[in-house]
């Protein structure tokens, strides 16, 4: 015979006090877990919200990187004549010649500054992107004129619309803000790849060539065949498989927190084996009760054992409320591979949660076997001539 599930939800509501002090302290712990969950979701997300499936991104031969990348505009004339690239309305190949290069910036949280990915592309290549507007216009080609991603426009007072920055030769003014949706876009800022290219004295050497293939299978032998010119030498990979190789900016961070967790989750684990052995001394007399009325050893153990889990639940869902506010506050990371700030926002979904509300219910497992078991072994004579 199974003891009914409410008496364990009334023990829990008399002892309120321990109830909360226990479930606060599971609840920090899962926090822990939620937030860094939230951010490693919230990096990948923007990373695999970033690149077009028949997009194919053209590098220097081991590459893996835009930043450290050469080539060259004869080389690009030549990439941009494969067949299989799209071609557009004005009837030229749809593909665009790109710049790209970090400058610093300061702000509120950083006066020294932090890296920004500056991408001097074409208009050609500001349309491949099908982005949009937030507020202002477009750079003007020839025009030292940028446009800047919306998480730069807010977290950078010296890149709103209006301002100037300076970087290369001198001034450029913040013509406009756009939006690229959870995309790392949204930290680039945008120029004219020639303006950017003089600026920098690389007028023979830019970064890298954006592609648009006719469909997903075009782009897996666009990649073939260009890797297959010698006359190129070059990285091809598609642009989704690019920025999600750079997820890798999240691992320290996952590792870090993870490690911390497990630290917390062990006195967790502890606080909730005290909660329980306190409640298994406190209660002999209930368990004695219990055995009289007839309830087996392994029904009292079942019990107890479900008590410390709805205690560690309890904590979930409180860990639950303390991060829910994270969700959709845009932070920063450094990138390891282009050594520049993208910005995201936390994202403590579902997913994310129902991951919290599971690791709860194992610490409360955890820590309340032992007692649930010391429980279920107590005679019944003996737990009765308890006090």
């Amino acid at each position: 015979m199974a003891i009914p599930l409410s008496y364990n939800v009334r023990n829990l509501i008399v002892r309120k006090t321990t109830t909360i002090m226990t479930a606060t302290g599971v609840a920090m712990t899962v926090a822990v877990l939620l937030a860094i969950l939230g951010l490693v979701a919230g990096l990948r997300g923007a990373f695999a919200a970033t690149g077009d499936p028949t997009h194919v991104l053209v590098m220097r031969k081991g590459g893996n990187a835009e930043l450290t990348s050469v080539l060259t505009p004869e080389q690009f004339q030549v990439v941009k004549s494969f067949p299989g690239i799209a071609i557009g309305a004005d009837r030229q190949p749809v593909a665009s010649l790109e710049i790209v290069s970090v400058i610093n910036l300061p702000n509120a949280e950083n006066p020294l500054g932090n890296n920004l990915t500056v991408r001097g592309l074409s208009t050609r290549g500001v349309e491949m992107r099908h982005l949009k507007l937030v507020a202002g216009r477009w750079f003007q080609p020839g025009e030292r004129e940028v446009t800047v991603g919306k998480n730069i426009a807010k977290r950078y007072p010296v890149a709103r619309l209006g301002t100037q920055l300076k970087f290369g030769r001198g001034l450029w003014t913040v013509v406009g803000v756009m939006d690229g949706g959870d995309s790392a876009v949204n930290s680039e800022i945008f120029a004219d790849g020639s303006a950017v290219a003089a600026d920098f004295n690389r007028p023979d050497a830019y970064s890298s060539a954006l592609l648009q293939a006719t469909s997903a299978g075009a782009a897996k032998a666009l990649q073939t065949a260009l890797e297959g010119d010698r006359r190129l030498n070059v990285t091809v990979m598609t642009e989704k498989a690019y920025y999600d190789s750079q997820t890798i900016s999240a691992r320290p961070i996952q590792f870090l927190g993870f490690f911390v967790c497990i630290i917390m989750a062990v006195g967790s684990c502890f606080a909730a084996m005290n909660t329980m052995y306190a409640a298994v001394a406190r209660r002999s007399k209930e368990i004695g009760t219990l055995r009289i009325l007839g309830f087996r050893k392994g029904s009292i153990l079942l019990s107890f054992l479900l008590e410390s889990m709805l205690l560690a639940l309890v904590g979930g869902a409180l860990a639950c409320l303390i991060v829910l506010p994270l969700n959709s506050v845009t932070t920063s990371l450094g990138n390891f591979i282009t050594f520049s700030e993208t910005s995201f926002n936390f994202r403590i979904g579902p997913q994310v949660m129902l991951a919290g509300l599971i690791f709860a219910m194992i610490l409360g497992a955890l820590g309340g076997f032992f007692p649930a078991r010391q429980a279920a072994r107590k005679e019944i004579l003996t737990a009765l001539r308890d006090i």
